[in-house]
């Protein structure tokens, strides 16, 4: 039986997990691909759709950016009138955004299903925007799509066993899928004259992080001190908060360090391959960064994708700039990874569960 499903994105991330997705799932289902508008800025949305090949929304709601209870609320309004108008089987959203608990909200509220891809994701942080999200979003699903087992643990803790499935990462699947891509079809390394494993890959967006000038000056003194190569595409957001915090200057006078404008996501995981470590706050970097087995520090104290850590590949240092740069210096990590996202099939065994919903 063939569905109707509204998906939607909002955010970078989500575009690259609904690539796979949606490639599988419209050879069998009719999908409308809504998109918030949540991220604006083309080499953060536009550009991402055209590399994905994912198709064009159907609607743009071209929300922006705003404070958390306004961009949510404009949302609701939007999703909820799309909701009406196209009366969906299903309403399928990803990770943890605004644009996901607004999906997720005016669907439970219309009595549809929602289904969430990246459930059960904790990281026992609730000052984070996302871990809010994500935990409403799970109680609300209908279908549970975990990347991890740790995930599905967290849900079973929280008393959420109905509908939780282990189905693998779609990050992972989009991963293998255009890295062979990105290798032929980026030019991002002789654009930046930088040489393979040369280079620091740096990537800073949290809230947590940009908007408190002690912990964006603590990042940029260890980006400084390491003496190091460094190639920073600066977030729209980010870029603001430098200029604000008189760090714009510090970081343009080191000449080993390159800011760039954010990049689309062939250039991005070309960065990420041949980057010889890589320093971010994002959940996702983190994680492409562990799939095409290179180092990460990651500017935070906690992470949902502990798995990372586990196996030695992540070191966890907040914004402390002597823990960063010592983490910078000296972090080597062992030779092998195990198997934590699955085999890259986890867009197929969604559609297939989703099928067995008929």
């Amino acid at each position: 039986m063939s569905l109707k499903i509204v998906t939607i994105v909002g955010a970078r991330p989500q575009f690259i997990k609904a690539a796979p997705v949606s490639r599988a799932l419209r050879r069998e289902h009719q999908e409308y691909l809504l998109h918030t508008g949540q991220h604006y800025d083309r080499n953060m949305s536009q550009l991402f759709f055209e590399e994905l090949q994912i198709p064009e929304p159907d609607l743009n709601l071209e929300i922006g950016s705003g404070a958390h209870g306004e961009q949510t609320a404009q949302m609701l309004v939007g999703i909820e009138r799309v909701l009406q108008e196209q009366k969906p089987d299903r309403v399928l959203v990803y990770g943890d955004t605004n644009s996901t608990l607004a999906g997720a909200l005016a669907a439970a509220k219309l009595n549809i299903p929602v289904d969430h891809i990246e459930a059960g994701l904790r990281s026992f942080n609730m000052t984070m925007p996302e871990e809010i999200n994500r935990i409403l979003t799970d109680r609300i699903s209908a279908l549970l799509f975990c990347p991890t087992a740790a995930a599905v643990a967290h849900l079973r803790r929280e008393g959420i066993t109905a509908g939780v499935h282990l189905t693998g990462d779609v990050m992972f699947d989009a991963a293998l899928h255009f890295a062979s891509l990105a290798e032929v079809q980026s030019t991002i390394l002789k654009r930046l004259d930088v040489a393979a494993g040369a280079y620091l890959l740096v990537t800073c967006h949290r809230p947590q992080n940009t908007d408190h000038p002690a912990a964006l000056s603590a990042i940029v003194s260890a980006l400084v001190a390491s003496q190091e190569r460094v190639i920073f595409p600066v977030h729209p957001r980010t870029r603001g908060f430098l200029q604000r915090d008189g760090l714009m200057d510090r970081l343009k006078s080191c000449e080993r360090i390159t800011l760039i404008d954010p990049v689309g996501y062939l250039d991005m995981i070309q960065l990420e391959q041949h980057a010889r470590l890589v320093v971010t706050d994002s959940g996702g970097v983190q994680k492409e960064a562990f799939f095409f087995h290179v180092p990460c520090v990651t500017l935070r104290e906690e992470t949902e994708w502990v798995e990372t850590v586990a196996d030695g590949w992540n070191r966890l240092t907040g914004a402390n700039a002597e823990r960063i740069l010592a983490a910078i210096q000296t972090f080597t990590p062992p030779a092998g990874q195990q198997a934590h996202y699955g085999d890259g099939h986890a867009s197929e065994a969604i559609v297939r569960l989703l099928d067995a919903t008929g």
